[in-house]
């Protein structure tokens, strides 16, 4: 029994040796590489840093992350007037009890350039009286200029006077990977420089949070916990590069719970050189919109990957005149084949007006190719808006269906309703934007200004019937004295 013990004893003594050594040895490994590496801050040729050791090799680490990104995010405070409604104000677009007052709200931005631009997104300074941007680390205030907001994109380019800024590297965010570390960046709940970790959980996320009529939606998905007051930050890779522009959570709370979406870092840097060069973003339009295929669609044109059906063909616009039609299926643009809507998004925010690209669709069942030269906004609102007709008294726009429309609804005519104003009659009737308006008290409609006299001049019961902007069939009734 002695003996045994003794065994035993000498069995741990010799494990106990030989753990310590290892634990030397690691230890001493550990140390040397971390001499080794000594990193230190090196400005690239093009003036933003990169984070290097001293064998002339990229590090890459959460800690070299964090060091370098967070001297690049900056925290941001706005000063808003906002009106307070009493409940006069619930009925009336004139409220004679109401009052107005300052609101203060907090987000994040990332320097993208060292003599002072910096981007956030656009709902973080909407309708800001003041803007107030303090560096990391920094107690100045700075106030802040726009430079330019797209709400499309949901981003905006401020800038404040100062220079020698320490600016963000840009990673090529087509090359980031689902499954790769990443850290957001910012100031959750007045936090300031917060950083925390996670993975890419998906790329091209389509969510619909951008309500705006030329939404480009193409989220990069993470896990890393992303919080009010994060908006506008950095999501940046192990290098401190940045891959994305921190914008949204999807949360039943408004807090983290685990699903965050940055906009791509590609598309953050063609809008900032389109702020900076032009003043304004240089948006191009197809002159059609665009559905994902269903799986069963997919099913019976014999396609492998998912492509995109085009609808809405503007009148006389490129697309038309390119001799596309309505229910073609794109399998190609340019040089991407096309997967969904959200790839087509990106894709589509890559290019300026001008630009002609190849097409390739699916139509009967054969393929068709052909060029189409991409227009600008201005061009592509004015060909939306033709034959819209307004009514300063019933506070909307009206525009008669075209031959498209009517085929598509599978009605001979109809009128729709855009730019509905509060407070006007078409608002408290709770008619929403995009509503047709196929009869009105009994009789069919075909043209604006036909419409828009019947409505204004009539009294007593009141019905209309049409479709809703889901493609509905809806009945409202109404009584006006």
């Amino acid at each position: 029994m002695k003996n045994t013990l003794n065994m035993e004893k000498k069995q741990w003594i010799i494990f106990g040796l030989f753990s310590a050594f290892c634990g030397f040895i690691g230890a001493w490994s550990f140390q040397f590489v971390g001499h080794v590496t000594s990193p230190t801050i090196q400005v690239a040729s093009d003036g933003m840093p990169t984070r290097t050791a001293s064998n002339g090799m990229e590090l890459a680490s959460f800690e070299t992350a964090s060091e370098v990104s967070t001297q690049t995010v900056v925290f941001i405070k706005t000063v808003s007037t906002v009106n307070y409604e009493s409940p006069m104000g619930w009925f009336w677009d004139f409220d004679p009890f109401g009052s107005r007052g300052q609101a203060t709200s907090t987000g994040s931005g990332v320097i993208v350039n060292s003599d002072g631009y910096i981007i956030t997104n656009n709902h973080v300074i909407q309708g800001a009286d003041k803007i107030t941007v303090v560096l990391n680390k920094g107690k100045k205030e700075y106030v802040a200029k726009v430079v330019g907001a797209d709400p499309g994109s949901d981003l905006a380019l401020i800038k404040i006077e100062e220079k020698g800024l320490p600016a963000i590297v840009f990673a090529n965010s087509d090359n980031v990977n689902v499954g790769e570390w990443v850290l957001a960046v910012g100031n959750p709940f007045n936090l300031n420089s917060t950083v925390t970790a996670g993975i890419v959980s998906a790329k091209g996320r389509n969510i619909n949070i951008v309500k705006n009529q030329f939404p480009i939606e193409s989220f990069i998905q993470t896990d890393a916990a992303i919080n009010p007051g994060n908006s506008g930050g950095a999501l940046v890779n192990l290098k401190g590069q940045l891959v994305g522009i921190n914008t949204a959570i999807q949360s039943n709370t408004g807090s983290y719970t685990g699903y965050g979406f940055a906009i791509p870092s590609n598309i953050v840097q063609k809008i900032v050189k389109d702020f900076i060069e032009k003043g304004e973003v240089l948006r191009a339009f197809t002159g059609f919109e665009v559905n994902d295929i269903t799986s069963q669609e997919m099913e019976s044109l014999g396609l492998q990957k998912e492509g995109l059906k085009i609808k809405n063909i503007i009148d006389d616009s490129p697309a038309q005149k390119a001799g596309l039609k309505n229910n073609d299926i794109i399998i190609k643009i340019g040089d991407l084949i096309v997967d969904g809507r959200s790839s087509f998004d990106e894709y589509m925010a890559y290019q300026r007006p001008g630009n002609t690209l190849s097409l390739e669709v699916l139509r009967d069942g054969k393929k068709e190719t052909t060029k189409l030269t991409l227009m600008d906004k201005n061009v592509h609102h004015d060909l939306v808006m033709r034959g819209v007709v307004h009514s300063k008294y019933l506070g909307a726009d009206f525009q008669a269906l075209n031959a498209q429309d009517c085929e598509r609804y599978k009605v001979k005519s109809g009128i729709r309703i855009l730019n509905v104003q509060r407070g006007g009659t078409v608002s408290q009737m709770s008619l929403p934007p995009g509503f047709i308006v196929l009869q009105f008290n009994g009789k069919t409609v075909s043209e604006a200004e036909d419409l828009i006299a019947a409505m204004e001049g009539s009294q007593g019961r009141l019905e209309i019937k049409g479709i809703d902007p889901a493609g509905n069939a809806r009945s409202y009734s109404f009584f006006r004295y």
